[in-house]
């Protein structure tokens, strides 16, 4: 159910790190983006707090000029927190804050306890960031981009899948006769395992996306790149990730540690191409299993399944994003959350159950952490 909360005063505080929307790379920045246009369309009074270079028709707040990725000279550090203070500094003129940049912006508004405040937690980067989001429980509400990427310790007041407009990607209902890998270069994502698919099956893969960790493109990816059959395009932007995913056989998700949402799957099945996917964290709840794609238990599970990808039907993909994975469904669930933060003000206290979860080990949880430092031995998790 859609609640109507037009005239609500919204701030939305997204991500420095590249515009909003980013031209490429960006999944929270581009997400920011589409709750502030939506919640716009929807008759809310939004403000959107992102990089100066931002694109957004409605009231854009910044205090830095381009996003930090764009120069390299600027201090994300020292950037972040002054985007953070620029929005508390002006919380009063707001009815409702919708956080989208992480735990920090929470710690900042421990001090006071209004307006309401909403974080999406777009992913656990690692264990002891719980401790924050632990310590800032009694003040934020929590929305997870998917039921697989929940903490025990934690109360969600929902599940706020991402979305994206999905005319924004071009149907093309013929399969393709490549793979596609898109993503960012972290062993967590598993390019070297669509590379070992690619390799096994004689099917051409096409590689695109950043390379967050150098040392692992540079021993795990480069060594196999024949600029034939195994081909590395670099970061893709808008025009071409859609003629990338609609014109492939099938978009190869093979992450070694469990999906917190995955925006790639949605843009892939929108273009009517299938996933071949992990079978962990959140992708058994995007991808249905023999009809959008495959879930995939070991690369030889993988193998084996590439031959019946070009059966799938592919208007079946473009129609189960447009139903479940559309901005205006994203819109939607937002909606339901802020009426219910509005209606509560504050979180309840915590349950016995959750306050048992935050004294057990944080390094145990099945999260996508994607840094696992050392145990503090202080924690007495040992």
């Amino acid at each position: 159910m859609s609640h109507d909360l037009r005239g609500l005063r919204l701030a939305i505080l997204a991500p420095i790190s590249r515009p909003t929307p980013p031209l490429g790379y960006g999944p929270w920045e581009q997400i920011a983006y589409s709750i502030a246009v939506g919640m716009r369309r929807r008759g809310l009074d939004v403000t959107l707090f992102a990089a100066g270079n931002s694109q957004f028709e409605g009231k854009l707040a910044s205090v830095v000029p381009v996003g930090i990725e764009e120069d390299p000279a600027l201090s994300g550090e020292v950037f972040g927190a002054l985007h953070t203070a620029e929005l508390l500094r002006r919380a009063d003129e707001f009815d409702l804050i919708h956080n989208n940049f992480d735990w920090k912006p929470m710690t900042y508004a421990l001090a006071r306890e209004t307006p309401p405040l909403l974080t999406t937690i777009h992913g656990f980067s690692s264990p002891q960031i719980l401790a924050a989001y632990y310590a800032c429980a009694w003040r934020s509400f929590y929305c997870s981009i998917s039921d697989a990427d929940r903490d025990p310790g934690l109360a969600y007041l929902a599940t706020t899948y991402n979305g994206i407009d999905v005319n924004e990607f071009t149907f093309v209902d013929r399969p393709g006769a490549y793979l596609v890998f898109l993503g960012r270069f972290h062993p967590e994502k598993g390019a070297h395992l669509a590379i070992e698919v690619a390799q096994r099956t004689k099917l051409p893969l096409v590689l695109a996306g950043i390379a967050q960790d150098e040392r692992y493109f540079r021993t795990e990816i480069e060594p196999h790149l024949d600029g034939e059959q195994i081909r590395y395009i670099g970061a893709v932007e808008r025009s071409a990730r859609d003629a990338l995913l609609r014109n492939a056989l099938a978009l190869v998700h093979l992450t070694t540690r469990p999906e917190r949402f995955g925006l790639t799957l949605i843009e892939a099945m929108a273009c009517g191409t299938p996933v071949l996917g992990a079978r962990m964290g959140s992708i058994p709840e995007i991808v249905i299993d023999g009809v959008t794609g495959f879930l995939c238990d070991s690369t030889d599970d993988a193998v084996a399944r590439t031959a019946e990808l070009a059966s799938l039907e592919r208007r079946a993909c473009r129609a189960h994003v447009a139903a479940n994975f559309s901005v205006e469904r994203m819109i939607d669930r937002y909606l339901e959350a802020y009426a219910c933060a509005l209606e509560r003000r504050l979180p309840e206290p915590p349950t016995p159950s959750q306050l048992a979860w935050r004294q057990h080990d944080w390094w145990d949880r099945p999260m996508a952490f994607t840094d696992l430092p050392a145990k503090p031995r202080s924690l007495h998790f040992d």
